[in-house]
């Protein structure tokens, strides 16, 4: 599958879509419930209440872009209460969660802050 840069600023929509849904219908999504504009340098990702269907939405230059994934057996790591209205994340993330990894409860190392090493 193609995947993201790790630095692409990614939109993850709060509620359940409906995947029937195509361009027009996520850009519609974008633009009047998210309050963006779906042409702006960002990828939409949009997932149904089963959490086994993930598509983003992409703007490249003159036209969109929707890629789709489905999932055959397992869910994808989605948790809605965890999503206000749109949660801003970064393409490490998305990839992750296209992973299975759950990008939510993820917690990094401590950082330390030291002032020397004797």
């Amino acid at each position: 599958m193609l995947r993201p840069r790790q630095s692409a600023e990614i939109y993850l929509y709060a509620e359940p879509v409906d995947m029937r849904k195509s361009i027009d219908g996520l850009a519609a999504i974008v633009e009047a419930e998210m309050e963006l504009s779906p042409m702006q340098d960002a990828i939409f990702v949009f997932c149904n209440r089963g959490r086994d269907k993930i598509k983003l939405l992409y703007w490249e230059r003159n036209g969109f872009i929707v890629w789709y994934k489905r999932l055959e057996k397992q869910r994808f790591q989605w948790q809605w209460s965890d999503i206000s209205k749109y949660h801003i994340r970064n393409g490490k993330d998305l990839n992750q969660l296209l992973d299975g990894l759950n990008i939510w409860e993820q917690e990094p190392h401590q950082i330390l802050h030291l002032n020397s090493v004797i």
